[in-house]
Order: C-alpha cells, then sequence, then structure tokens
C-alpha cells in the first residue's frame, strides 16, 4: 500500500529545514494526522524506530 506521507512535500521541508515554518507545522501535524499514523503503524519495526529518532516522534 502506498502512503503520500513517503513522498509528502511537508516532510520533506521538515527534513531540509527542521525549524522552518512548514517543517514546524508538519512536526505538529503528525501527532494527530490519520495519514501518518496509517503510515507509520504499517511500517517495520525496524522502519518505526528509525522514524520515532528521526522526528522525535512517541506516538503509537
Amino acid at each position: 500500500m502506498a502512503h503520500a506521507c513517503e513522498n509528502c512535500k511537508f516532510r520533506a521541508h521538515y527534513d531540509k529545514s527542521p525549524k522552518s515554518a512548514l517543517g514546524r507545522f508538519w512536526r505538529w501535524h503528525i501527532n494527530f494526522c490519520p495519514g501518518w499514523r496509517s503510515y507509520f503503524t504499517h511500517q517495520t519495526d525496524e522502519k518505526k524506530a528509525e522514524l520515532r529518532e528521526k522526528y522525535n516522534f512517541t506516538k503509537y
């Protein structure tokens, strides 16, 4: 199943510049985004650990 989160332009902004307005918005947004939740929960445990560390993400 392909998820838009993999190629999200807002996520790319965060990856490029986490402190930018769009980057900060994306990071805040993933705390409740149903698309991100679906994307995240369908990842392998290794990928989840990588995403948690990269985005300081502690939900799910």
